[in-house]
């Protein structure tokens, strides 16, 4: 079998590599623009946990490249370290360091003790983390609860506004758990984040976008109010369905207002046992806060106008093939595959546990909330209303 010959990709083809990866293609994709397969672009990609490192630039105070090759014709001359060093403005030691390491007079060479500068600096930064154990334990800490790393840095701001030290970006406790500084994060905490692979991938995502029927009678979302698409008021909600195997299946409920999560438990898809558990779950909130649901174009609702008759609830459907009209329910779907991965078996999940991994969620700060949590914002309403 003939074997391939090895290739070398240049720096501009790694910058075409990560331009594409950070778009969202895929390794095959990006392996099949060189010609090679995913396995070479993984390779250069892995080495930095999928996260770009950041372009390397000269330190203000190193030598140039027209520095060295006028000590190198200083040298050739015969000058001294001192004479050299007072034509460029330097001092002598510098002069003199950066001879003797690059070959001493007899080998010094312009060209490569400029290279050999290059790649001896290549040092990686010291990790805040690491240099922070009180900092690292907290961060871990929130790891193990769940919490995005996002949400972590947003936290530590709100709660030590004052303190730099107990701040840290959400990219450095990525950059900690992808590429392992020495002492920072541990990587078994890798298998807290929502999505567990070994690279970080891009922010793109792909969302279900399948037309699940035609509703009767269905109130189109274009003639919902404005205040509602505004998330001004509280009591707005979008709601869908996760599956499981063995045709099982987990009711999820967003408020818009708050993004606060409820979880409902579905014994069966038929639009009769889940418009029955939608009702039983509506009459335990308020009722100004529960006015009106959104809901994608599944089956599931075709008996909408029983639910709204028995709730007050008035139902609103997305257009076809358009899951971002629920974002924040999307979204919150795939918070919730980190507890109910594809493929489990859910008709085995107790409301209890629904409950429970629906407290994580409401827990955890949100960006959007200014990183409070939406238990936080949504007691706020409930506290309103009585």
């Amino acid at each position: 079998m003939k074997q391939q010959a090895r290739i070398y990709y240049t720096e501009a083809d790694k910058s075409l590599m990560w331009d594409r990866w950070q778009k969202g293609e895929s390794l095959h994709s990006i392996a099949g623009h060189f010609g090679r397969r995913h396995s070479s672009v993984r390779g250069i990609l892995a080495r930095t946990g999928g996260i770009r490192p950041a372009p390397r630039r000269r330190a203000r105070i190193a030598l140039s490249l027209a520095e060295r090759e006028e000590i190198s014709r200083g040298v050739v001359a015969g000058q001294s370290a001192r004479a050299i060093a007072r034509l460029l403005g330097r001092a002598a030691s510098t002069v003199s360091r950066e001879v003797r390491r690059n070959g001493g007079r007899r080998g010094y060479r312009a060209n490569a003790a400029d290279q050999a500068a290059w790649d001896r600096a290549h040092r990686p930064k010291t990790c805040k983390l690491a240099d922070n154990r009180v900092l690292a334990r907290i961060v871990a800490k929130k790891l193990q609860l769940e919490w995005a790393p996002r949400q972590i840095a947003g936290w530590l701001k709100r709660t030590y506004p004052d303190n730099e030290n107990y701040q840290v970006s959400h990219e450095t406790i990525y950059k900690s758990l992808f590429i392992q500084a020495r002492g920072a994060l541990k990587k078994e905490l890798l298998q807290h984040l929502r999505k567990t692979r070994a690279m970080r991938r891009s922010r793109h995502h792909t969302q279900k976008t399948d037309n699940h029927g035609r509703i009767t009678d269905a109130v189109s979302i274009r003639e919902r109010p404005a205040s509602v698409e505004e998330r001004a008021v509280p009591g707005h909600w979008e709601g869908d369905l996760i599956m499981g195997s063995n045709n099982s299946q987990i009711a999820t409920l967003v408020e818009r207002h708050t993004r606060y999560v409820m979880l409902v438990r579905v014994s069966r898809k038929d639009t009769e046992t889940v418009i029955n558990a939608l009702i039983k779950h509506a009459h335990k909130l308020p009722r100004e806060l529960y006015k009106s649901l959104t809901w994608d174009r599944g089956k599931e609702m075709a008996d909408h106008k029983r639910f709204s008759l028995d709730t007050d609830i008035k139902v609103y459907f997305c257009d076809p093939q358009s899951p971002w009209q629920r974002g924040s329910n999307e979204n919150t779907n795939g918070l919730l595959r980190q507890y109910f991965p594809k493929g489990m078996d859910l008709s085995n999940v107790h409301q209890n546990r629904l409950n429970a991994v629906a407290r994580r969620l409401n827990e955890r700060p949100r960006e959007t909330l200014n990183f409070y949590s939406p238990a936080e914002k949504f007691n706020e309403c409930v506290a309103l209303t009585s």
